[in-house]
Formats: structure tokens, C-alpha cells, sequence
């Protein structure tokens, strides 16, 4: 998928730009390479539209509406607690990683660390 991926950011450039845009400062390559995944995944109308041309007037005000914006921000969200999830093993509540789990349906992560939960330790135990 990684090389779909790619190829498909080629030849999309905006679409490219705006997503290397969501990038955080610090983020590993790995890291990177299957947020970046997530977010192109469920973008849908929030990402522009392919090709190099330049974005007329209308899809700027539609960038800078409210509504995009607050959907902007719950994307990039989810894709940082999927990713700290994958990477980190961190956990959210029950209905925040069902939701993020399904938005990840198809990600193949296969270098991704092994987590002993807090829990699995303590039963271990007893």
C-alpha cells in the first residue's frame, strides 16, 4: 500500500502539499508513512482536488469555513490517537477506538511494537 501510496501523491501534488502540511515536528518517517496513510484514507472532500492546478476562489473560502476546519481538526486528531495506539500503545475510551479502529480497517502496520497493558501484567500475576 505504501507504494500506492506514493504514486498516487506523484501525480497529485496539492494534494501532496496539503498533506505533508498535517505533519507533526518530530514524527518518525514510520510514524509518518501510516498517519499519513490514515489521513488520505478519510479525507474525502477535506483533501483538494488532484492535479497542480491552482485552487480557485471558491475552494479557498470552502478551506477557511468553520465547519472544514472543525472537521480538519477531528481527522488530524484521530489520526494521532491511532497512530499513538499502533505505535505507542496508548488507549482511549471504548467508543473513541472503535472509531478510529474502523477508520484504520485495511492499514497494514507490520513493524509495530507489541504492548503489555497494565491489566495483562496484574492477571498475570494472580
Amino acid at each position: 500500500m505504501a507504494q500506492e501510496v506514493s504514486e498516487y501523491l506523484s501525480q497529485n501534488p496539492r494534494v501532496a502539499a496539503w498533506v505533508e502540511a498535517l505533519r507533526c515536528d518530530g514524527e518518525t518517517d514510520k510514524h509518518w508513512r501510516h498517519r499519513r496513510e490514515f489521513l488520505l484514507r478519510n479525507a474525502g472532500d477535506l483533501a483538494p482536488a488532484g492535479g497542480d492546478g491552482a485552487a480557485n476562489a471558491e475552494d479557498a473560502a470552502d478551506a477557511e469555513s468553520g465547519t472544514r476546519s472543525r472537521q480538519l481538526q477531528q481527522l488530524v486528531s484521530f489520526s494521532m490517537a491511532w497512530a499513538n495506539h499502533v505505535f505507542l500503545g496508548c488507549r482511549y475510551p471504548q467508543k473513541v477506538m472503535d472509531k478510529i479502529l474502523s477508520m484504520a480497517e485495511g492499514i497494514k502496520v507490520t513493524d509495530a511494537p507489541i504492548h503489555t497493558t497494565r491489566d495483562e501484567l496484574v492477571a498475570k500475576k494472580g
